[in-house]
C-alpha cells in the first residue's frame, strides 16, 4: 500500500467515520461515505472494501449494544436469525472472491429506488405500531436473514435498508424496532465477511482502527437519536440515503456515457 497515514489523514478519516456511523445507525448506507473516502486517500479497491468492513463492524456493534441494552432487541429470540445471517454473509464473502459482481451491482440502484418508494407511499412504514405479520421469525431467518446476509458478504451497499424494509414488511415491526434489529443482523454480517477479508490479508489495520473508533462514536449518537425521535427521523433518512446511494451507484456505472 502506497498510502501513508499522516495525522491530517487520520483525523479526516476519523471524522468521516463518525458521520458514517451516525448515518448508518439511523438508516443504513454508511459505506456510501466511507468507501469513497478510503479510495480517495489511496487504498486499493480490495483494501478499501476490507478496511471498510473492519470500521463498519465497530459502528454496527456499538449500535447493537445500545439497542440491546435499551431492551429493543432480545438476542435469545434472534439467535437463529443471527446464525443464518452469519452463514449467508460468509457464503457471499467466499463467492465474491471467485466471480464478477458487476451484474449484481447494476441491479442495486433499482432495488434502492424501490425501497425509497416503499417508505414514501406505504402506510405501514409511517405508523409507530406493527403492520401485518407475514411470516414467522424462523422463516424470516431462512429467507431474509440468509439472503440479505449473503448480499452483504457478496456486495454490500444498502444492506441496512434491505434489512429494515424486510423487518417492516415481513414481520410487521415499527421502524424503530426494525432499525434496532437491523443493526444486530448487520453487525453479524459485517463480522462474518470481515473474517474472510482478514484471511485474505486485505485489511489495513491502522486506518481501520482509527475509523472503527469514529464509527463507534457516531453509531452511539445515531442510536440515541433513533430512540428519542424514532420514525420522525428514520423514515426520511432511509428515503434520502436510498436515493443518494442510487445516484452514486448509477453515476459510477453510467456517468462516463454522459461525457
Amino acid at each position: 500500500m502506497d498510502f501513508v497515514l499522516t495525522l491530517d489523514w487520520g483525523l479526516l478519516l476519523f471524522l468521516v467515520a463518525v458521520l458514517a456511523g451516525f448515518v448508518d445507525s439511523v438508516a443504513g448506507g454508511g459505506g456510501l461515505i466511507t468507501v469513497p473516502a478510503l479510495l480517495a486517500v489511496g487504498l486499493s479497491p480490495a483494501q478499501a472494501l476490507a478496511t471498510n468492513k473492519l470500521q463498519s463492524t465497530g459502528g454496527s456493534f456499538s449500535a447493537s449494544v445500545y439497542f440491546v441494552r435499551r431492551g429493543l432487541v432480545n438476542l435469545r429470540e434472534m439467535r437463529f436469525a443471527i446464525f443464518m445471517t452469519f452463514v449467508g454473509s460468509a457464503a457471499g464473502a467466499i463467492l465474491v472472491q471467485m466471480i464478477d459482481a458487476s451484474v449484481l451491482r447494476q441491479t442495486i440502484p433499482f432495488l434502492l429506488l424501490g425501497i425509497a418508494a416503499y417508505f414514501i407511499i406505504s402506510p405501514s412504514a409511517r405508523i409507530a405500531g406493527a403492520a401485518t405479520v407475514r411470516m414467522s421469525l424462523t422463516a424470516f431467518a431462512c429467507t431474509a436473514g440468509l439472503g440479505i446476509g449473503f448480499y452483504d458478504g457478496f456486495f454490500g451497499p444498502g444492506t441496512g435498508s434491505f434489512f429494515a424494509i424486510a423487518f417492516v414488511s415481513l414481520l410487521g415491526y415499527s421502524l424503530v424496532m426494525a432499525t434496532a434489529h437491523t443493526k444486530v443482523l448487520n453487525c453479524t454480517s459485517n463480522v462474518a465477511s470481515l473474517l474472510f477479508f482478514i484471511l485474505g490479508g486485505q485489511v489495513v489495520w491502522a486506518v481501520g482502527g482509527i475509523m472503527l473508533v469514529g464509527q463507534f462514536i457516531g453509531a452511539r449518537l445515531g442510536s440515541r437519536m433513533v430512540v428519542k425521535r424514532g420514525q420522525q427521523i428514520i423514515r426520511p433518512m432511509i428515503v434520502i440515503i436510498s436515493l443518494v446511494m442510487t445516484g452514486k451507484l448509477m453515476w459510477d456505472d453510467y456517468g462516463h456515457l454522459l461525457f
